[in-house]
């Protein structure tokens, strides 16, 4: 197994295993090294040449680079990152990181490998340190202000230790001129440090809670109460002392009371571990589930909560959670809300954008909210903020039950794709309520004998034989003249007219005996259906201006019988909606045709009991084609 070495006293971590392979040519580390070891060439990587598009995508090199040669987790997936050897130097030194060693490369590499993975050296400005720990370990960062956090804090810290979490603190400053400024206590302002254990002694007949800091300069300590050379430890036993490695040397690591640690430190953060980054004999370990999503403009991209006519459209994941924590009554979890490849994206222009979620009870039903449901009940949490992070993230207790997560943007109408992952102590059961299809059409109506007909009926009829002749059949063109004539006489129905497209896709609906006619008992089994839809498309003309909005189609094409998934949802509305999100009349009743001319056709040629058909090519293009 490979692993990823690190500077002496890190521990080495495996490379997952089932890392997706980022490489153009489709091939792994492993495939290349052996490539480059067969034919005796260096490795040389066309996905991120050396020249300056991988350095900068805004910026002008200040200074003539010379490439030379020494002698990771991402949204919720592990990436095998390929990198040829070939750095940035001027001068003959290193431009980047490096190491004090200048013989030593690995941490240049690995910046060069994320670098390639966020498409230059100049994605990488600015950030976070939770970022980086996520993208190396593929953890959930979670931040704490110390002067705000829960009771248990100190419980919720020796948790994620023992989850092999990894665990910073900080001060904060309140100007420039702050930063890195020494307290009277000896701690760094600005500067971040890494909490490393927990543990309690007995000090005078009362149990003190403790934690141990390190200064990552590896000097410069803390010198109030429990530092290193402070009289609390003569009051300690020998056993104790030894248990928690005291020692007064000057390393950058030491022990303070957990009541002082609150008093000084701003902030904690900390990088919740998930299964496949921990050795696999860890005892205390996160269950996890990922939801992968997309907020598209037009049909999943509604915004907050305080846009109620499309905050409903957003992705929603239901979440059941049927376990308590070991001896409490509630649920714990984290819910973590990433927009993806910003980074990547900046080389174009865009920008964070501002992203968070609320969680509601979940009604009992396994269908999208709609907005009603939204309008009339009240959520049950939300993350802290909406905020233009990379991530959002918040821990929560709640009963056992079902809820439901919806992840989106303040704004509606702005796109991105997302990763939410939800953490949790005890099992639970997560799945997305928009990806499943139902179709539910009814049986096609029988034509009725002639002295059956009604009123309306006989009026068709005596169109058809003026306008198809003694056939009473139609062409698609005598079809477009027959609907638009009927349909422009009804006052509560504004459109412009129906295409001959449209038109065309109804005779391929109905035409039984493949001749590209319609008959007329053909015609009205198809007019009933029409009137439905009309009647679907005037309920959804809420302004009476002849369009609906895009946002509105799936609950009409629910209404219709059509149950779709997102993805469906997206490619229906990148085809027929206009620029202002809008469908006609003409567009809708041609995508309601389009999808039941589909389903019939699947119905009819499905596998018995199944839900999949076989088909050659010849079968597969005369299929398409007649859709």
């Amino acid at each position: 197994m490979p692993y990823l070495h690190g500077p002496p006293g890190l521990q080495a971590h495996p490379v997952p295993q089932n890392a997706r392979t980022t490489h153009s040519s489709g091939q792994s580390f492993e495939q290349l090294r052996q490539g480059s070891l067969q034919t005796g060439s260096l490795f040389e990587d066309v996905d991120f040449p050396a020249n300056n598009t991988s350095l900068f995508y805004s910026e002008r090199s200040q200074v003539p680079f010379e490439w030379k040669r020494p002698g990771f987790w991402q949204h919720s997936e592990w990436l095998d990152v390929v990198i040829d050897d070939r750095l940035p130097t001027f001068r003959g030194r290193l431009v980047f990181l490096h190491s004090a060693d200048h013989t030593e490369f690995w941490s240049a590499l690995l910046e060069k490998a994320y670098a390639k993975l966020n498409g230059s050296y100049e994605a990488l400005k600015g950030g976070s340190t939770l970022e980086a720990m996520e993208d190396f370990t593929g953890g959930v960062a979670e931040t704490f202000l110390t002067r705000e956090a829960p009771q248990d804090f100190y419980t919720i810290l020796g948790k994620a230790l023992k989850r092999g979490s990894l665990l910073g603190c900080s001060m904060d400053i309140r100007n420039a001129a702050e930063s890195e400024a020494r307290t009277p206590f000896g701690l760094i302002k600005g500067h971040a440090y890494t909490i490393t254990g927990l543990d309690q002694v007995d000090f005078r007949g009362q149990k003190i809670e403790l934690i141990r800091v390190r200064n990552p300069w590896g000097q410069v300590e803390w010198n109030g109460p429990w530092s290193d050379s402070s009289p609390e430890w003569k009051s300690v036993g020998l056993a104790d002392q030894k248990r928690l490695c005291h020692a007064a040397l000057d390393d950058g690591e030491f022990w303070m009371a957990f009541q002082d640690f609150r008093a000084h430190f701003d902030k904690v953060e900390v990088c919740n571990l998930s299964p496949d980054a921990l050795q696999e004999d860890a005892l205390h370990r996160w269950e996890v589930a990922v939801h992968q999503g997309s907020w598209v403009r037009g049909s999943t991209a509604g915004g907050c909560r305080n846009f109620l006519d499309t905050f409903w459209t957003n992705p929603q994941i239901k979440l059941s959670l049927t376990e308590k924590d070991e001896g409490q009554e509630e649920c714990t979890l984290l819910v973590a809300l990433m927009q993806k490849d910003r980074r990547k994206l900046k080389r174009f222009g865009a920008d964070m954008l501002t992203i968070g979620y609320v969680i509601y009870q979940s009604p009992g039903n396994d269908e999208h909210l709609d907005k009603d449901f939204f309008r009339y009940h009240a959520s049950l949490a939300r993350s802290k903020t909406f905020i233009n992070l990379r991530e959002v993230s918040d821990r929560f207790r709640l009963p056992p039950g079902e809820y439901i997560l919806v992840p989106s943007t303040f704004e509606p109408h702005q796109e991105a794709d997302f990763c939410l992952r939800i953490f949790s102590e005890k099992k639970a059961i997560s799945r997305d309520l928009d990806g499943t299809v139902d179709i539910n059409l009814p049986e096609p109506s029988q034509p009725k004998p002639p002295e059956q007909e009604t009123e309306e009926e006989q009026q068709f009829r005596a169109l058809f034989q003026r306008i198809a002749g003694e056939d009473m059949e139609v062409t698609a063109e005598e079809l477009e003249y027959v609907l638009n004539a009927v349909l422009q006489k009804r006052k509560d129905l504004k459109f412009k007219k129906l295409s001959l497209i449209s038109c065309r896709n109804i005779i391929s609906l109905m035409d039984t005996s493949g001749n590209g006619k319609l008959e007329f008992s053909e015609f009205l089994m198809f007019w009933d259906r029409l009137k439905q839809w009309i009647n679907l498309f005037i309920q959804f003309d809420v302004d009476k201006s002849g369009t609906m909005s895009s946002y509105e189609l799936r609950t009409a094409l629910r209404a219709a019988g059509f149950q779709l998934s997102s993805r469906l949802l997206q490619l229906i509305i990148l085809r027929y909606a206009d620029e202002g999100l809008q469908l006609d009349l003409d567009d809708f009743l041609n995508c309601l045709v389009r999808l039941e001319n589909a389903s019939r056709v699947f119905q009819a040629l499905r596998m018995k009991n199944k839900d999949f058909i076989h088909l050659n090519i010849n079968e597969f293009i005369n299929l398409t084609m007649n859709i």
